[in-house]
């Protein structure tokens, strides 16, 4: 793993060994993937493997998901040391035992935590690999060219248009998803919220916070009597 300084800090985690074409802004018509995902299916349903009902169900689940459930997991690492260090060291065995969630894949959670010295951003150079199992659909922006093409190369000038400035003595890490891997940022608590309970923690995290284009929202202001 290599970093380097300043606006071209970024520190590719993984190669560019994606096993599948790379997106382009026009899609496709994608027919031959549709018929290949229909025969596919179909077969499974044939041999026994899974049922229409088992496939529903799956699609149900992905379309359930959306980033509410990380900023539910986040929440809880910023107030549950013990469950933040699991989160670290095995990312889904220890979301699925804390939520009682059953997150079956075959792709590996990178849980990338941000310091007062490192900030990470998380991208997909060649196509649109995403947290889909925590995060749900992606942002457009996210599988734009224009994002996927600078941000590993002007991290903190595309960062800046998001409207999130990282101090110059701060480090920009970008890591590079892959057919493989999924990350996951997890952002640092904003100062003066120790007070406040998972719930309301979880209502300052927004999707675009665990990618690293955003900071987590501010503690709502105090009340001061006149």
């Amino acid at each position: 793993m290599s970093s380097h300084g300043h606006d071209h800090d970024h520190d590719h985690d993984h190669d560019h060994d994606h096993p599948h074409e790379p997106i382009v802004d026009e899609d496709p018509t994608g027919t031959y993937e549709n018929l290949l995902e229909t025969a596919i299916r179909q077969l499974l349903i044939e041999k026994g493997v899974l049922t229409e009902a088992d496939i529903h169900r799956q699609i149900d689940i992905q379309d359930s998901r959306t980033p509410a459930l990380g900023a539910k997991i986040i929440a809880r690492a910023w107030t549950n040391p013990e469950f933040k260090a699991d989160l670290l060291k095995a990312p889904l065995d220890a979301i699925n035992r804390v939520f009682d969630l059953e997150i079956n894949t075959p792709l590996e959670l990178v849980v990338l935590e941000n310091t007062p010295d490192v900030h990470h951003v998380v991208v997909c150079t060649l196509c649109s690999c995403y947290p889909r199992m925590l995060l749900g659909v992606p942002p457009d922006w996210y599988k734009a060219v224009d994002y996927r093409s600078r941000v590993v190369v002007e991290p903190r000038k595309v960062l800046a248009e998001f409207g999130t400035v990282i101090p110059s003595d701060v480090e920009v890490r970008v890591s590079d998803s892959t057919a493989d891997v999924r990350y996951l940022v997890l952002p640092m608590r904003p100062a003066g919220t120790e007070n406040m309970d998972e719930q309301g923690l979880a209502a300052l995290i927004s999707r675009d916070a665990m990618i690293g284009t955003a900071l987590p929202g501010n503690a709502p202001a105090q009340r001061t009597d006149s």
